[in-house]
């Protein structure tokens, strides 16, 4: 546990300290910044496996400092934490990149129970080799998803947008984020594009009828197997 490294970027000096502390106290490694410059900065050194971020900050917004974060790929998890609580904020966060949304006021067990999911889900990434897809077999490294002997071989992108979804499966999962970790750009071009693929692999899957690819207008797609 204590290998796992959480960037904490907070304008509220009293509010960063208390959200430290709890991190440090569950045996997370921590790095704080006080506004998003500074911690596009420590992003680049620390490497963390998670970033709590809060959304109005000086210098640079925690939504333009995570999407300048998510640029980069890897398996960094990302929390925002915001007084900011309407449906539009929400929304607007998990499209900037975000994996989790925490209202202000919260409570420090709820967000721990947050952090501890969400980094729990790095070691699912970095583990994980085969996905249970209901009746379907899915093998990310091999490209290949498979239901009664019978093999269906995925593209690149194809597979890559399927390990996306299995990897959070039951969770939303954004659709810039995708872009960005598979394509580098989020134009709306590759969005219509990865709106093909996305038809694709519902017709792939389409045999078990209890899985199903959700869009959530406007934020990204869940995979749900029932």
């Amino acid at each position: 546990m204590a290998s796992k490294r959480v960037l904490i970027v907070e304008d509220e000096a009293v509010l960063r300290r208390i959200v430290a502390d709890a991190v440090e106290r569950a045996g997370y490694s921590v790095a704080v910044a006080a506004d998003g410059e500074e911690g596009l900065r420590l992003f680049e050194s620390e490497q963390p496996h998670l970033v709590i971020a809060d959304i109005m900050m000086p210098r640079l917004d925690g939504l333009e400092m995570v999407r300048s974060m998510r640029r980069s790929g890897g398996a960094t998890q990302f929390l925002f934490l915001s007084a900011r609580s309407g449906a539009d904020d929400v929304v607007e966060g998990f499209r900037a990149g975000g994996n989790d949304y925490l209202r202000k006021p919260f409570a420090l067990n709820e967000l721990m129970a947050r952090v501890e999911a969400l980094l729990a889900r790095v070691d699912d990434a970095d583990s994980v080799t085969e996905y249970a897809i209901g009746s379907y077999r899915f093998l990310p490294t091999e490209q290949t998803l498979t239901r009664n002997d019978a093999v269906t071989h995925l593209s690149t992108r194809e597979s890559a947008i399927l390990a996306a979804l299995a990897a959070e499966m039951g969770s939303v999962v954004s659709s810039h984020r995708m872009l960005m970790d598979i394509w580098g750009d989020d134009s709306y071009y590759n969005l219509r594009s990865m709106n093909v693929f996305i038809s694709k692999l519902r017709g792939y899957l389409a045999d078990d009828k209890g899985i199903e690819i959700i869009s959530i207008r406007g934020v990204g797609y869940k995979l749900v197997v029932r």
